[in-house]
């Protein structure tokens, strides 16, 4: 059975199949008691039959009339019938040698009878010896029939007994086959939906890429498969979108780069002119100095070009230990011509820090924090870059609540906490749990994609890390990004 429905079809006939046996073997029982009710029906109808005889025999005796003699043979001739036509019913009671001594007795009790009759006829007061041979005779009879109906109730009672404890026990047995197949059913059809959720649970939470559920069933399978393909269509859109994000981001860098483009090209322009204009009389350690000021400047402005080439750059995720301070200072180089004067960048970042990063994507992350931390100030505050190890469990659990945390970090290993703060307008708190949604942005429609913090989340998840934040309207906000920390990289 490979398939969820043929399980749950085969589950429902095995408990209509138990339901349907046990229903069957209870009409069984009932109909044996049946049986027996109706053999007990004739035991005491032809017991009534050989009381109403014997009541008659006594009229008879006493009267010697011929209206007692027709009752009494009326009752004798039914005994008979009852006795003779039931011979089934009665062997369910008594035994056979009992139902032909109760047959015999009966003959000779209707022979003794007919005898007392025709000599009371024929000479009245002549038949009394007769009589105590005819009790004796009756009595028998009498006494065997109450034995068989005794018999029969006690029989009927045991039977009764019996098809009660069977019915509780058939329904014991069938509430523990249901329970058993239940099990079963759960088995087979509920865990691998169990999987299935707790797999959907995993990917909302940003554990899993994929779905990987080990099931042979066509239905999840089916669901496997198309879950799948529909999350690599995803993640290819997202990565169109992280690309589409930088070159926007790309395009906001290029007039800061043209500034820091600048200065050294202005330099290396005036060393020229003022080597064009003393010609060969010029003095040649100072010509030797300006040829040294023009190699450094060009070597400054081909380090700024080859920095935004590899921003902009696409290639596959790769990790490299880079030093975080110098990596902070580039990416600030980024930014340097979009910083107002009345805005201070302040850096905390110990020299001997690395990070085991992709350093394209981590300075795309930084490079939006800075920028959005820059537009909260509006012209005017601090911006403040701070970078500490933190040991396993070192981190206050008071320093932590007023932080939202998004993705999941291990507190267990050490960790690089990288915090940028500035003392801006700050986020709205109705806001603040919605900032890293996909297209989720507070600016006028033209101004912003909602992608930025979004992207952010993503590479930093991307790197085993996770993310917090936490801000007050009017005080400002602090970003803070956990990565794992390598012993290894540590200088």
């Amino acid at each position: 059975m490979n398939s969820l429905r043929q399980k749950i079809t085969f589950g429902y006939y095995v408990i209509g199949t138990l339901v349907v046996g046990l229903s069957l073997f209870a009409f069984v029982e009932l109909r044996l008691i049946e049986q027996k009710i109706l053999a007990g029906a004739k035991v005491y109808e032809f017991f009534d039959a050989t009381l109403e005889m014997r009541r008659f025999e006594k009229n008879l005796f006493l009267y010697h009339q011929a209206a007692d003699w027709r009752e009494y043979a009326a009752f004798v001739t039914r005994a008979k019938q009852l006795l003779h036509d039931n011979p089934g019913e009665f062997t369910l009671l008594a035994p056979r040698h009992k139902i032909a001594e109760l047959s015999g007795e009966l003959g000779r009790y209707e022979q003794l009878m007919a005898e007392y009759w025709h000599k009371q006829e024929n000479a009245p007061g002549g038949a009394a010896q007769m009589e105590a041979a005819i009790r004796i005779s009756g009595k028998k009879i009498v006494t065997l029939a109450g034995n068989i109906a005794s018999t029969e109730r006690a029989d009927l009672q045991s039977a009764l007994g019996q098809h009660r404890m069977k019915l509780v026990l058939s329904i014991a047995v069938l509430i523990a086959l249901v329970i058993v197949a239940g099990q079963v059913l759960s088995r087979m059809v509920a865990r691998p939906l169990k999987q299935l959720e707790d797999s959907m649970e995993a990917i909302a939470g940003g554990r899993l890429a994929q779905l990987d559920i080990c099931s042979g069933d066509r239905e999840i399978v089916s669901l496997t498969v198309a879950f799948n393909h529909v999350m690599h269509e995803l993640d290819l859109r997202q990565r169109h979108l992280v690309r589409s994000e930088k070159l926007a981001s790309l395009g906001t860098l290029l007039s800061g780069v043209a500034h820091e483009l600048n200065n050294p090209l202005s330099n290396i322009s005036t060393s020229c002119q003022i080597l064009i204009e003393e010609g060969d009389a010029g003095d040649p350690e100072f010509q030797r100095e300006l040829l040294t000021q023009i190699d450094e400047q060009t070597l400054r402005a081909r380090n700024i070009v080859r920095t935004l080439l590899d921003f902009a750059r696409d290639r596959d995720f790769k990790t490299e230990t880079l030093l975080l301070a110098p990596l902070i200072e580039e990416t600030l180089s980024f930014v340097k011509g979009q910083i107002p004067a009345q805005v201070t960048v302040r850096r905390e970042i110990p020299d001997h820090l690395t990070v085991a990063a992709d350093k394209q994507r981590l300075q795309q992350a930084f490079l939006n924090l800075i920028k959005n931390g820059i537009e909260a100030l509006e012209g005017a505050g601090e911006i403040v870059i701070r970078a500490t190890r933190r040991l396993p469990g070192e981190i206050p659990a008071a320093a932590e609540a007023a932080f939202l945390h998004y993705g999941s970090c291990d507190t267990s290993r050490e960790t690089l906490e990288i915090e940028i703060r500035d003392n801006g307008s700050g986020i709205p708190a109705a806001v603040l749990p919605r900032i890293f949604d996909p297209f989720f942005t507070t600016k006028d429609v033209g101004k912003g994609s909602g992608l930025g913090l979004f992207i952010v989340f993503e590479i930093v998840e991307e790197h085993g890390g996770c993310i917090a934040v936490a801000s007050e309207a009017g005080k400002g906000t602090t970003f803070r990004v956990r990565l794992p920390f390598h012993q290894t990289n540590e200088k």
